[in-house]
């Protein structure tokens, strides 16, 4: 099926179908919201003004994590909780997409913490987890170096070592979606919501093109513009959200890494240099933002600040700027308070409206499958809703690797599709040179490209060079790529 004709299939359903439930924002959250209200078998709409997981849910730190950084606030229940739910995604919910990863702490002298310290930390760390996924030990300098080979030596008292898992967010989101849409959602993308009408049987929202869908419920899971489309039902409304960016920048990879960096920062925070897919990504920042979402851009000062704190832990012949291969930026919606943005709660907060539409803030990745049931259960008539424990699509037992896939290529397609990876080699039989690599450079092949358009609902090259193959990442999206992509779309 064409990108056109399953637009045209979701916008008929939406014009013609009263739903349960209709969910503003088709980020991580809003997403989960819909798989778990469809699972109890409602009829759910899911809409989103840009590409699904296109804002924040595409630009987090990768992380599946309890929160080391969160004991220092005494947030042992959202460290508990956290390390529950990353033990569920690593071992049920999407383990080809959640994996473990090992990370390196170092204690250099004169820094926020002691090694006596940092020790107590990662055991307690460790305890909340109940000792699983989270094994911890200290080691000395030596041993921090044979993980991380860049690791700084100056003044290097000692390293802590603990495990916690990464994650491929854009598509931890669309396999969140495919399993929205297989539990009887419908979704579409690209499509803003530009009024809400609130009347005795629901709501009416019209949406980008002109017309309504209408719902019994409204959820509002719209990340940074949560407050905008809270203002929709009452446009006195005090802001529930305020702004923090996050900036992230990637470097070429460190193949001899076998673990991630997190470097304590005397603010609190932690600067980390962390393997991912190939790159090196460094992060991350975390300043009050107040202009619109849609002009967030990385700045020269942002590169500068997250090299400056990577310095602190790495060389600086590794952290040159012209090292750097690509940028992002992503916008964290916390709640609102005073403060700095790094001492802000990771919690996140549920408002309901006068007119009964639940909004959402703030949370985290690791947490988002408890986050969005406990937003659903706040709509009326759905409190006993029952947590989905399906494993996401892709979850399940490998099948075997064709003889006409080369190794390589085929731990990236199970990476991104797992046991669904023969929906992608299935274009072979439909598509000249599916299996040829998109650039000579990277692992994407061609057959990904083709399934995004006719399963995953890519729109503009933007959502597959960016969201469903790593080719922007790579700075693999060459001009002649992006318009071979285009006629696929267009096709």
């Amino acid at each position: 099926m064409t990108s056109r004709e399953w637009r045209a299939r979701a916008i008929a359903a939406m014009k013609a179908e009263r739903f349960d439930l209709l969910v503003i924002g088709a980020g991580i959250i809003g997403s989960r919201i819909a798989l778990e209200a469809a699972s109890s078998g409602r009829r759910v709409a899911l809409v989103d003004a840009g590409d699904f997981g296109g804002a924040t849910s595409s630009a987090s730190s990768k992380l599946i994590h309890g929160g080391l950084r969160y004991l220092q606030r005494r947030d042992l229940g959202l460290v508990r909780e956290s390390h529950r739910e990353r033990r569920a995604l690593l071992e049920r919910v999407a383990p080809h997409l959640v994996r473990p990863m090992r990370f390196v702490v170092p204690v250099y002298g004169g820094g926020p913490h002691s090694r006596a310290i940092i020790a107590a930390g990662l055991f307690t760390y460790s305890a909340l987890s109940g000792f699983r996924h989270s094994q911890a030990r200290m080691v000395g300098p030596a041993g921090g170096r044979s993980l991380v080979p860049s690791l700084r030596l100056d003044d290097l008292r000692g390293c802590g070592v603990y495990m916690d898992a990464q994650t491929h967010d854009s598509r931890l989101v669309l396999a969140t979606v495919t399993a929205a849409t297989r539990a009887g959602a419908v979704v579409l993308n690209h499509t803003a919501v530009t009024a809400l009408e609130f009347g005795a049987n629901g709501v009416e929202a019209t949406l980008e093109g002109g017309y309504e869908v209408r719902a019994r419920h409204v959820i509002n899971a719209a990340g940074p513009w949560v407050d905008r489309i809270r203002r929709m039902e009452d446009a006195d409304v005090r802001p529930m959200a305020r702004l923090s960016k996050g900036v992230h920048l990637l470097l070429p990879g460190e193949p001899a890494w076998t673990a991630a960096l997190t470097v304590p920062i005397a603010d609190g925070r932690v600067a980390f240099a962390i393997p991912w897919e190939g790159m090196l990504m460094l992060g991350t920042t975390d300043t009050p933002y107040e202009e619109d979402p849609r002009d967030l851009e990385v700045t020269t000062a942002d590169e500068a600040a997250v090299l400056a704190e990577a310095a602190i832990g790495l060389p600086a012949e590794l952290l040159r700027p012209e090292r750097i291969v690509y940028r992002f930026a992503g916008l964290r919606a916390l709640p609102v308070g005073t403060g700095n943005t790094s001492d802000a709660t990771r919690e996140h907060v549920v408002r309901k409206g006068r007119l009964g539409m639940v909004s959402v803030a703030g949370g985290k990745l690791t947490t988002h499958r408890r986050i969005a049931l406990d937003v659903l259960r706040r709509v009326d008539g759905y409190r006993g809703t029952r947590q989905c424990e399906d494993p996401l699509p892709g979850a399940g037992p490998l099948p075997p690797r064709p003889e006409d896939v080369d190794m390589a290529t085929w731990d990236h397609l199970t990476h991104f599709y797992g046991s669904e990876t023969g929906r992608v080699l299935g274009y072979r039989g439909s598509v000249a040179k599916a299996l040829e690599r998109i650039h000579p450079a990277g692992l994407d092949i061609w057959a990904q490209v083709h399934h995004a358009a006719e399963e995953e609902w890519a729109v503009s090259v933007e959502d597959v060079v960016r969201r469903r193959t790593n080719l922007e990442i790579h700075g693999h999206d060459t001009p002649e790529i992006q318009e071979r992509i285009r006629v696929i779309l267009e096709d």
